[in-house]
C-alpha cells in the first residue's frame, strides 16, 4: 500500500534545525499517526511522504513557505501590561491565545517583559528556519468513514476530541 491521499499513515521521525538541534522526535515514543492529504502536517513532509511504502526511510528539508511560513514582523507587537488582565506574573516564554489580525484566534509568545510593556510574537515558534526531517513509513491504513468526515486520524479507543 502506498502514502496517498485518505491513508492513515504511521511515521516514526526526527525533526532537526539546520545546527543539527533536534527540535522533536518520535524516538522512544509512539508513532506519529495523521491523515494524508487532509493538512494534518506540514505541506513539504506531506509531498515528500506522497507515494512512500511501509519502510520506506526518507530525509528530506523543507523550506519556511513549506512549513510554518516565513518570519512575519508584523506579528511581533508590544502590549501594555494592562492587556493581561487577571495574570499576576508576566514571564518570557508564557503563551496566550489572542485575537489576530483578521479576528481569527492565535497564540502569541511573550518574547520580552520591560517594566509595563510587553513583547509579545504571533509566528510560529517555527517561522523562517529550513526544517530537516529524518522519517520512517511505519505503518500505512486506509482511513474509515469518521476519521475521513473528520479530517484526522482517531487513537485506538476512538474519537478523542
Amino acid at each position: 500500500m502506498q502514502v496517498t491521499a485518505n491513508k492513515a499513515v504511521s511515521i516514526d521521525y526526527t525533526l532537526s534545525n539546520d545546527s543539527g538541534d533536534v527540535l522533536d522526535s518520535s524516538n522512544g515514543g509512539a508513532p506519529l499517526v495523521y491523515l494524508h492529504g487532509a493538512g494534518n502536517i506540514i505541506p513539504g513532509l506531506e509531498k515528500a511522504l506522497e507515494g512512500k511504502q511501509q519502510g520506506d526511510e526518507v530525509k528530506v528539508s523543507v523550506e519556511p513557505a513549506e512549513a510554518y511560513g516565513e518570519f512575519n514582523s508584523e506579528l511581533v507587537a508590544v502590549l501594555g501590561r494592562h492587556m493581561f488582565e487577571g495574570v499576576d506574573t508576566l514571564e518570557e516564554g508564557m503563551q496566550f491565545h489572542a485575537s489576530g489580525p483578521d479576528g481569527s484566534m492565535q497564540i502569541v509568545t511573550i518574547k520580552a517583559v520591560e517594566g509595563d510593556e510587553v513583547t509579545v510574537d504571533g509566528n510560529h515558534p517555527l517561522a523562517g528556519q529550513r526544517l530537516n526531517f529524518e522519517v520512517k513509513v511505519v505503518d500505512i491504513r486506509d482511513a474509515n468513514e469518521e476519521e475521513l468526515a473528520h479530517g484526522h486520524v482517531h487513537g485506538e479507543g476512538g474519537v478523542e476530541h
